[in-house]
């Protein structure tokens, strides 16, 4: 995996702000490999409540972790049981490390 334990532990914080102490956070893509180079954080906030804005709270974690990455391009998906379920999500889950 491709970050730091720092980068690891500002995530889960900020996904803890943004979420609660309940939402999990998947690192998934490129950066799950440490044979690949470059490329953006993908992540999948995945929690047990409804969300009545995700849009939003993607958005706000999204900017959270690119401050802390120096302006690094984060992408998020967010996985709630409110919410239409892709093949993205499966494909995150199944290839993804749990941060």
């Amino acid at each position: 995996m491709r970050l730091t334990p720092q980068q690891v532990a500002d995530i889960r914080r900020s996904a803890e702000q943004c979420a609660g102490a309940r939402a999990r956070v998947w690192l998934f893509g490129s950066r799950v490999h440490d044979e690949r180079r470059g490329g953006d954080v993908d992540l999948l906030l995945e929690l047990d409540e409804p969300v009545e804005q995700p849009a939003r709270l993607a958005a706000q974690l999204a900017a959270r972790v690119s401050r802390q990455m120096h302006g690094r391009k984060v992408d998020v998906l967010v996985k709630a049981p409110n919410l239409a379920q892709l093949p993205i999500h499966g494909i995150a889950l199944a290839e993804g490390v749990r941060l």
